[in-house]
């Protein structure tokens, strides 16, 4: 028998700009040397502002992909740039669940997969999965990653009812949770006692050796002579990864002259906010050892890590349930390694069980000078601690999309039973 699996995903090629792309593309990469049919429903390309077709190649052409109707409310409803706040509810993209619904019913029919899962964190894919769900019975497997609800997300009162409305409907009636992190696990199991623990599970994220071995392709040597590039890839938060100390500590290694332009860089890969960290590191003095960098096609981003002096995680405390995706490709492509994030959180945990211990803390200028200090000293010595090529290893989405399929070939079984059992009552209820 073939085993198919709807999968819901917001974030996948041609989209570019969000880590989770990769983890929903390598488990449909992957899914099918386990036995398992994929098959994508996603969202039409015109609901992601920035697209590119690097990885569309990456999409087996035997793979089913349907992309539903979307809209961006930001982009396709607002008038003179304004919009109404309910019409994003619970996300930009809830016109996703008006194409996608109808959608997923006809896949579903025509393709009769044994069960769906959707991933966050664009909580209508979840609004959509749930109703789904609802409609055909189908086990129905929630990636939630990340809490969808913690201190301070989601802000506004009417939106954090509605994603925390969503959030308690998937838990209910879901057949598997599945987070990134130990510490999420933890928090839905304190949040949500009255659940079955074996409801809520991990697979964390990963790395893709595929993507690293093309990478390495394009990695251009090592320069003979020149500052050490620290460089940070992706998104740069205003609150979760807040540069204003790590700014205000370079500025203090600068004035003592400990880093200057001709032996330090930090580059600030595809950060989002380019105009606000430019006027930071102008105001703060380091400009000229400040670079904001536009965005890369995803093998030419990682051909970077491998080519960089050395790797930046920056992570706050209220995400210390949180790991960032890019960590992992930041362990394979073997380079040091400086996080500046809350010692008792899952991303430094996760560092320590590798024998990472160059962390610093992400609120404080005066420890991040201190801790990158050491750091600096370090990687000049060229003793600056790695992870073992073992413990990387396992690390990589194939091994966690091993997980998946065996997670999702537990569901199977337990769905199976489950209709067994009730084909058995109503028999034995039959005169």
């Amino acid at each position: 028998m073939v085993k198919r699996a709807l999968m819901i995903a917001f974030h996948f090629p041609p989209q570019r700009g969000s880590s989770g792309i990769q983890r929903t593309l390598k488990f449909v990469q992957h899914l099918p040397g386990l036995g398992w049919e994929p098959l994508v429903l996603t969202a039409h390309p015109r609901a992601h502002a920035d697209t590119e077709p690097d990885q569309m190649k990456d999409i087996a052409s035997s793979v089913v992909v349907r992309r539903a109707f979307a809209l961006d409310t930001a982009r396709h409803l607002a008038w003179r740039g304004r919009y109404l706040g309910t019409m994003a509810l619970p996300d930009r993209w809830v016109s996703w669940v008006l194409g996608a619904v109808p959608a997923g019913l006809a896949m579903i029919r025509r393709y009769r997969p044994q069960l769906i899962w959707s991933t966050y964190p664009i909580a209508s894919a979840h609004l959509i999965g749930l109703a789904l769900r609802r409609l055909t019975g189908l086990p129905w497997v929630a990636d939630l990653r990340d809490p969808m609800i913690d201190a301070s997300h989601p802000s506004g009162r009417l939106k954090r009812a509605i994603v925390g409305w969503i959030e308690a409907q998937t838990l209910a009636h879901c057949t598997r949770a599945v987070c990134t992190t130990p510490g999420a696990v933890r928090s839905y199991r304190a949040r949500y006692p009255a659940l079955p623990p074996e409801r809520i599970c991990l697979i964390e994220n990963g790395y893709d050796e595929a993507a690293f071995a093309a990478a390495s392709q394009e990695t251009p040597p090592a320069p003979a002579a020149g500052p050490l590039v620290l460089l940070h890839s992706g998104i740069v938060y205003p609150s979760e990864r807040d540069p204003r100390p790590l700014f205000g500590a370079l500025a203090a290694l600068r004035a003592r002259g400990r880093i200057t332009p001709a032996t330090f860089r930090l580059v600030l890969r595809a950060p989002v906010h380019d105009d606000w960290l430019a006027t930071l590191a102008s105001e703060h003095g380091i400009d000229d050892i400040v670079t904001i960098a536009p965005a890369l096609p995803y093998r030419a981003a990682l051909a970077e890590m491998l080519g960089a002096g050395a790797l930046l995680v920056l992570q706050a405390s209220n995400c210390n349930d949180q790991v960032p995706a890019k960590l992992y490709e930041y362990l394979r492509a073997g380079r040091p390694v400086l996080a500046l994030t809350d010692e008792n959180g899952d991303t430094a945990r996760t560092l320590r069980k590798l024998g990472i211990d160059t962390i610093g803390p992400l609120d404080d200028a005066e420890g991040i000078a201190q801790a990158l200090e050491r750091f600096l000293d370090l990687v000049a010595q060229g003793s600056a601690p790695l992870a073992t090529d073992a413990m990387v290893r396992t690390q990589e989405r194939g091994a966690r999309t091993v997980q998946l399929g065996a997670l999702f070939d537990a569901v199977l079984a337990e769905d199976s039973a489950l209709r067994g059992a009730r084909q058995a009552a109503k028999s034995s209820k039959a005169p």
